[in-house]
């Protein structure tokens, strides 16, 4: 029998092991959006490809990592491909792993005595992948075949050793094919990393202890989670949210959430069947946006593993945008998709605990995707932009911070500057965007490019241009998403999705969404208004606009 001492040191042991694979995987990446944005997650499982510990790193990454692994297992035993030390398996078909072909999974099966005890796995989004446009995340596309190369699980190491042939086939498929190469190794460092910690843990304390470990803390965050959730009042509390589709149509996403005993059930009936544009989000992204938002109501100490989420009962009808069929386009459901989801329950949860749920934040990673020729070479790259969060009870949003289902840093000016044919004209919080309320929601931010040589290839993908982030209880909406082109001398208005082509000194500057506010604009303390005008962010006009429109005009959140 282990002691408590040892199994908690056991589950800790598991954590920082995660996290130190995300370090590994960051130092040793050779993409800006890797290295810079540290836009990868890490995790570890059991031999059954149960979550044991996951690292704080994108949520709509970890929420698939399990999905996915479950998945891959499945269909490598279908196939009748068995796993040997040594082994790495690459895959980045999302309707098997999750989330979209950018994000590549790669699993390494750790074995001890000639048995699989644990898996170590990782995704990455990698900048540039194939499809029609740089970056390989479109607004338009049809199949998931204009996305990019597509790979079911297949090895990309065998004894230790690289599939080179692989390694060719998946880099020469990319504008940027050196940082492929150099990405894709460095999930496997990543792997390599998670490896050698579990089997110190398990030489240091003995293979019992490390499985009896494991199994209590899995039952500890399944009897854990079920205790903090009971805390919502039984009841059925539904709502209804909106994408916007590039013909200026909208898709419905409606959830209905029963609280009932010690289960809560997440019920997605109602919403849009699945589209042709690459709105459409696998399971896998469905799944990460109901974690994500129950994980955010448990507490910061709450351990995530496969026992944190058994409470739920998720069902997602077929053919939905929330759960597509195999070839439907998915490059964007990963990343708009999944935050209007996150919207989505949070919107519903609110109308059974107000006083925890938060207004809506900018609820758009704010996808650019850029590329052309420079210097005689190709080149790709990707970010998102942050927004403001939205306020609570006793709490402005954050100003200019990516939000829900992602969790990455900016790509820093001087990387862009350096390695790119671009200059950066602005990059500052965006004036008057935060949704007012007794509780102000986060600014959202002004991000400026021109082009300083040659001719580029621009893709935008946003969300909430005509749907803004809504308030609660009483607070206004956050200010909508923006964007605008400056070409031939004169700037114009822009679409939140659409392809530009632009040449040396064009200029192409989004404005991101602001946070909704919590809480009636007329309660807000007034030292904070006049700290939030002498900050620059908000200004009095703007209040005194907002505060006579809003006596004139009920502002209410979607239903």
């Amino acid at each position: 029998m282990t002691d408590m001492f040892t199994k908690q040191i056991i589950a800790s042991s598991l954590y920082y092991a995660s996290e130190e694979m995300g370090i590994a995987l960051r130092n040793s990446a050779y993409s800006p959006n890797i290295k810079e944005r540290m836009d990868h997650s890490a995790a570890l499982f059991d031999e059954n490809g149960s979550l044991l510990a996951q690292a704080e790193h994108i949520p709509v990454h970890l929420g698939s990592l399990p999905w996915g692994l479950k998945n891959t297992l499945k269909y490598l035993s279908d196939h009748h491909i068995d796993l040997k030390e040594g082994d790495s398996v690459v895959v980045n078909n999302p309707y098997i792993s999750g989330t979209h072909l950018n994000d590549v999974t790669v699993i390494r099966p750790i074995f001890y005595r000639d048995e699989i005890v644990a898996y170590s796995a990782n995704k990455a989004h990698h900048s540039d992948i194939g499809g029609k446009l740089p970056g390989s995340i479109n607004f338009d596309g049809r199949t998931i075949f204009e996305e990019g190369i597509i790979l079911d699980p297949v090895f990309l190491m065998r004894n230790d050793r690289f599939n080179e042939d692989l390694i060719s086939i998946f880099s020469s498929n990319s504008r940027n094919p050196y940082e492929r190469i150099g990405d894709i190794k460095a999930q496997v460092a990543a792997n390599y990393t998670g490896e050698r910690r579990v089997l110190e843990i398990i030489e240091r304390n003995g293979l019992d202890a490390f499985r009896e470990a494991r199994s209590y803390y899995l039952e500890y965050a399944d009897q854990l989670a079920r205790s903090r959730m009971s805390e919502i009042p039984h009841g059925t509390y539904t709502a209804e949210d909106y994408l916007e589709k590039p013909d200026g149509t909208d898709i419905r996403l409606r959830v209905t959430i029963r609280v009932s005993g010690d289960r809560i059930g997440v019920d997605y009936t109602g919403t849009d069947e699945q589209v042709d544009v690459p709105l459409n989000a696998v399971l896998g992204v469905t799944i990460s946006g109901v974690y994500y938002v129950f994980r955010t109501l448990m507490g910061s100490d709450m351990p995530v593993n496969d026992g944190t989420f058994r409470f739920l009962d998720i069902h997602v009808p077929d053919r939905t945008v929330l759960n597509p069929v195999f070839p439907a386009p998915v490059s964007g459901g990963n990343v708009e998709t999944s935050q209007r989801n996150a919207d989505l329950i949070y919107l519903a949860l609110s109308k059974a605990i107000p006083d925890r749920v938060p207004a809506a934040s900018g609820g758009s990673m704010n996808n650019i995707m850029m590329g052309g020729f420079h210097n005689g070479r190709s080149w790709a790259f990707y970010e998102t932009i942050g927004v403001g969060l939205g306020g609570k009870l006793g709490k402005d949003g954050t100003d200019g911070i990516h939000a829900n289902m992602t969790n990455t840093m900016n790509t820093p000016i001087e990387e862009i500057e350096r390695t790119m044919p671009l200059i950066m004209k602005r990059y500052e919080f965006r004036q008057n965007s935060a949704g007012l309320g007794k509780f102000r929601g986060g600014s959202g931010i002004v991000r400026s490019f021109m082009v300083s040589d040659g001719e580029i290839i621009v893709t935008v993908l946003s969300e909430r241009e005509r749907h803004r982030p809504w308030g609660l209880q009483g607070g206004l909406p956050g200010a909508p998403t923006e964007v605008r082109v400056f070409t031939r001398g004169r700037w114009r208005k822009g679409s939140t999705k659409a392809t530009y082509y632009l040449k040396q000194g064009d200029i192409i500057e989004i404005r991101t969404a602001g946070g909704g506010g919590y809480g009636r604009p007329h309660d807000r303390d007034r030292e904070k208004i006049e700290a939030d005008i002498a900050s620059g962010l908000i200004t009095r006009g703007y209040i005194e606009r907002t505060i006579r429109s809003v006596d004139h005009h009920n502002i209410s959140p979607p239903e």
